[in-house]
């Protein structure tokens, strides 16, 4: 697929950035041990203030962003119906005609002072933002100059940046060029998956941005909503590949604040209790060791849901994606699965055709959230752009010689798809 082609340029006043003004380059001057033992010795969650090296960074994302959404709010996306009607939320569903069609590879670049920010497939995840009943206002506040960003330093062997809005609602993520080429080129496939199965686990994409420093080398990022959201009372939080090569990592020692994302091997002996209820006492630990409990119509859903979507996946071509999973205790003013919880989603119920769906947990990000008889889960497949091409196929005959009778991440979509489901299936119950 051709990169992305360059789409209508707009100059825009400083006013945005104007809240980031006092940024200097005193981070520059930081020097190189500091940097070294900050990687070293920080992982976890950090506020991006004035004298981080990545404040100046950070500051036009903002800034940028900012911009990039006022102009979906000024100029919303417009679609011609059969009825020939016009409205806000163009159809992404048909084949031929569809607007995400004639939109996707648009790139709108807005200059500012210093740097250009580019917004690709806007109209497409404009819509896709309206779908999930987020008011642009809402997303332009939480990713503008409101508050600083927050840094996420992970054991990921990836070269990628973390970031999560001052409310962690937003999960932003630095991605290489053929990584976007890859999104776009599945977007409306992705966008009809979601039509089709409005309670899938994938990470629902918000935004594809391009940013470029003077005249340095252009940056690609990605906008989602945030898996672990609201994060306040998360327990154990867990990236899930299905696979045992690489997939440990040292926990934090007990009481430590530092907030780590666990692996694989670190899930030995531990089940996610779907079950149906029992008395409180029954349950010591947030992902539980396993027993003979019954299993429940959420456990049902869940494993249906992962064959759905790991077939797409599959289909697409992809591999190297993440189940992430975290979980905290029910408390008694939280709502659990025994009662009555509204639909909050009601347009995207509406699509006709749709597929497994479920009552959702009432609150913020219920399409991620799944709640067992004492905990609350956090679920989400993310990291959707790898795909199975000549660079994989050739990690997979070397890893294959070095990892004999293992098993790893680098495998044919067909068996990367079948194994995390038998994962789940393995570790549900």
């Amino acid at each position: 697929m051709a990169a992305p082609s360059p789409g209508p340029r707009e100059v825009l006043a400083p006013s945005p950035e104007a809240g980031c003004k006092a940024v200097t380059s005193s981070s520059g001057r930081r020097g190189l041990l500091w940097r070294l033992r900050d990687k070293q010795l920080r992982l976890g969650l950090f506020e991006i203030s004035p004298g981080h090296e990545l404040h100046r960074l950070t500051c036009m994302m903002q800034a940028g962003l900012w911009a990039a959404t006022q102009v979906s709010m000024d100029h919303p996306p417009r679609s011609d119906w059969p009825d020939g009607k016009s409205r806000p939320v163009p159809c992404f569903a048909t084949a031929e005609g569809c607007p995400l069609r004639r939109t996707s590879p648009e790139v709108l670049t807005q200059v500012h002072k210093g740097f250009e920010l580019g917004t690709l497939a806007g109209p497409a995840f404009a819509w896709l933002r309206h779908s999930l009943g987020l008011a642009e206002e809402d997303y332009q506040a939480a990713l503008g100059p409101g508050g600083p960003y927050l840094q996420f330093l992970s054991t990921s062997k990836s070269n990628a940046s973390f970031f999560l809005s001052h409310d962690q609602r937003f999960f932003l993520k630095t991605q290489r060029r053929r990584e976007v080429r890859a999104l776009l080129a599945h977007l409306p496939r992705y966008l009809q998956h979601l039509q089709r199965h409005p309670h899938s686990l994938l990470a629902r994409l918000l935004g594809v941005h391009s940013l470029r420093v003077a005249r340095g080398k252009k940056k690609y990022f990605i906008i989602m909503q945030s898996v672990f959201y609201p994060a306040g009372r998360i327990a154990e939080r867990y990236d899930i590949k299905g696979c045992e090569v690489s997939r440990w990592v040292e926990p934090a020692p007990e009481g430590s604040p530092v907030v780590l994302v666990l692996k694989d091997l670190n899930f030995q002996g531990k089940t996610i209790d779907l079950g149906e209820p029992r008395s409180r006492t029954a349950c010591s630990s947030p992902l539980r060791a396993g027993t003979d409990a019954p299993s429940g119509p959420q456990r049902s859903w869940l494993l249906r849901q992962m064959e759905l979507d790991t077939a797409f996946l599959r289909d697409l071509n992809l591999l190297d994606y993440s189940l992430l999973m975290a979980s905290q205790h029910l408390q008694d003013d939280r709502e659990g699965p025994g009662q009555q919880p509204r639909l909050p989603h009601r347009q995207s119920l509406a699509e006709p055709g749709a597929q497994n769906l479920r009552l959702l947990p009432d609150g913020p990000n219920a399409l991620h959230i799944v709640d067992g008889p004492e905990q609350r889960y956090f679920l989400g497949l993310v990291d959707l752009a790898t795909v199975y091409g000549l660079r994989k196929r050739l990690e997979y005959l070397w890893k294959t010689l070095r990892y004999p009778r293992r098993a790893f991440s680098t495998v044919s979509p067909a068996l990367y798809a079948r194994r995390l489901c038998q994962w789940v299936e393995a570790h549900t119950e």
